[in-house]
């Protein structure tokens, strides 16, 4: 097995990855927002190079593009060491994850995405590694079978999940450090732009700055996004600089709300209210009238929406809020309305 098929798995399609990877912080002091997250970090790695150890295993688990890897990244660098990329989904067989972990380099960073996705069979192999820096193998089949346990150097294994609960509870204590990385303040995201900005060289102002950054949804992945969007339009139509006026134009182009949702999220929400009166309605068949699949719905549209209090979720289904109603233009109807309690039974009908 050639596992150079299993590290650096495929970008998003809809990224660059050169571009993407120049925006990435290098360094703890380069790195904004996640402010405890980021002293846990220096204090840890500070610890382990005054030791003349590898760092210890590491867990970052919150929202899709918050700085998981950005901060592994960050890690690999502060120590000094190589980062070697895989995925849960790309470590198919036990055998792929051991043709990764007998080509580490003594305190070599492993870094695995979505490491909830990894299958029991890998995880089993991943144990021992992880506890005891070996590897388990059975050789031979059979009665003559026989197994035999290869050392390996000790290195750094750094996980990160969107979905920590469904991660074992074996897999999950083998990670000594557990980090949750939160949604971005507008002042940090304000600063993320404005970096952003000058490393693509996009003439920009404060205040055209901080309306990206407001826009999007305290998330670096889709600010930084947003401003490739911003810089063509600015760039056609306004004469490269992007400015308040311009932002705002670009925004409102790409259908861009003031709250940072998209047609999408407006779409979502017209769903619950115009075709089940509201809610209750069960997460399947919202993803059936979306035409979603319901991972998609419950890890990239739901949270944002119930961050800003338009959608709730209860034991029957999710509910639109009176909030929604409003931001929609929407008359609000009493006869489905919540009580105040998310996890009371609500009265309306079962979908």
């Amino acid at each position: 097995m050639n596992s150079e098929r299993l590290l650096n798995p495929s970008a998003n399609p809809d990224d660059d990855p050169q571009t993407e990877k120049s925006l990435r912080p290098r360094r703890l002091a380069e790195f904004i927002g996640q402010e405890k997250v980021v002293e846990q970090l220096r204090i840890a790695i500070t610890a382990a190079r005054r030791r003349n150890e590898p760092l210890d295993h590491t867990l970052f688990y919150g929202p899709p593009g918050l700085g998981k890897t950005s901060l592994a990244g960050v890690v690999a660098n502060e120590m000094n060491v190589n980062m070697k990329i895989t995925s849960g989904p790309a470590i198919e067989r036990a055998g792929d994850l051991a043709a990764i972990l007998t080509n580490l380099q003594k305190d070599d960073v492993l870094f695995i995405d979505e490491v909830h996705r990894l299958n029991r069979a890998v995880e089993e192999v991943l144990y021992p590694a992880l506890e005891d820096f070996a590897l388990d193998l059975i050789v031979g089949k059979g009665p003559g079978a026989r197994n035999i346990r290869l050392k390996l150097p000790r290195f750094t294994a750094i996980g990160a999940t969107t979905r920590l609960a469904l991660m074992t509870s074996p897999l999950r204590d083998r990670f000594v450090s557990v980090h949750r990385l939160e949604f971005y303040s507008d002042a940090a995201m304000h600063e993320i732009v404005s970096r952003s900005a000058r490393i693509l060289g996009v003439p920009m102002t404060e205040s055209g700055a901080l309306e990206i950054g407001r826009r999007a949804r305290g998330t670096p992945r889709i600010a930084n996004r947003l401003l490739r969007r911003v810089r063509d339009y600015a760039q056609v139509v306004a004469e490269g600089e992007v400015t308040l006026e311009v932002a705002q134009a670009a925004l409102a182009m790409l259908e861009i709300d003031e709250l940072g949702m998209d047609e999408n999220d407006r779409r979502l929400l017209r769903v619950i209210i115009e075709l089940f009166n509201g809610g209750p309605v069960g997460l399947s068949t919202l993803a059936a009238a979306l035409a979603e699949e319901v991972d998609a719905v419950e890890d990239v549209y739901e949270p944002f929406l119930l961050q800003l209090g338009f959608l709730q979720r209860t034991p029957r289904g999710r509910i639109a809020t009176r909030r929604a109603y409003e931001h929609l233009g929407l008359p609000y109807s009493e006869q489905f309305a919540p009580d105040g309690d998310a996890d009371a039974p609500q009265q309306g009908r079962l979908w």
